[in-house]
Parts: structure tokens; sequence; C-alpha cells
């Protein structure tokens, strides 16, 4: 009987984990998102992200996004652009890019980390 209730518990407990671990994105064929997701790579153009990590994200003068996002959980991503670090020599604060903003822009950014988003420009799926 315990050993059947702590095989419960462990189910369960994985299921939460697999949840909780859901991709934020939605992608078919490498450039169809979702509207959230789309929405990001419009937050992405148009904050001019490129100019310092590059147009695929691969990083320039700014670090490679594709690796930062595989190490940095989201809320410590939603740190470092909306409040910046260092802003006279690094990350300067995007105050502007709170709420729905973010959470779009963390959601294209954690697809192209994942290898699920293709380069480029996206469009909506159907």
């Amino acid at each position: 009987m315990i050993r059947k209730h702590l095989a419960t518990v462990v189910l369960a407990a994985l299921a939460s984990t697999a949840m909780a671990q859901e991709a934020p994105y939605k992608v078919a064929e490498g450039n169809k998102v979702d509207a959230k997701t789309l929405m990001g790579w419009k937050t992405w153009r148009s904050a001019a992200c490129e100019r310092c990590h590059g147009a695929n994200q691969e990083g320039m003068v700014g670090p490679s996004l594709i690796e930062g996002l595989k190490k940095y959980t989201k809320e410590e991503f939603v740190g470092i652009v909306v409040d910046g670090t260092h802003a006279d020599r690094g990350m300067p604060p995007h105050p502007f890019l709170k709420g729905e903003k973010i959470d779009s822009l963390y959601s294209y950014l954690k697809g192209r980390s994942d290898g699920k988003i293709a380069p480029g420009k996206v469009t909506p799926m159907e």
C-alpha cells in the first residue's frame, strides 16, 4: 500500500514538473509561430535588439541569446532586460518592455535558444 502511494506521489510530481517546463511558444515548420511568439519577434525587431545581439541572436557586442537562454530562468531574463546590467558598459535597462511584451519576447527567444524556431522572419500559424 505504501509503495503504491509513493509511486502515485512520484508520478504526480513528474507530471507537475513536465507541465511547468512546457515550452512558452508554439512553432511549426521552423518559422510559423503562435500569436504570442509572433509578438515577441515583432518586439525583438522594434526594440532593435539585433544592434548588440546580432540579427540571429548569436551575439555581437552583446552576448549570444541562443546560449544565454539555455542558462537563465525566465525571471532572470526579465530582470536583465527590464532592469539592465552594468548600464555604463553592458545591457541598458528597457523598462518599456514590461508585461506582455517581455513575456512574448521571452517566448520568441526561448524558441530560438531551444532550436525550434529558425533564424529570420517568422509568420503566423494558420
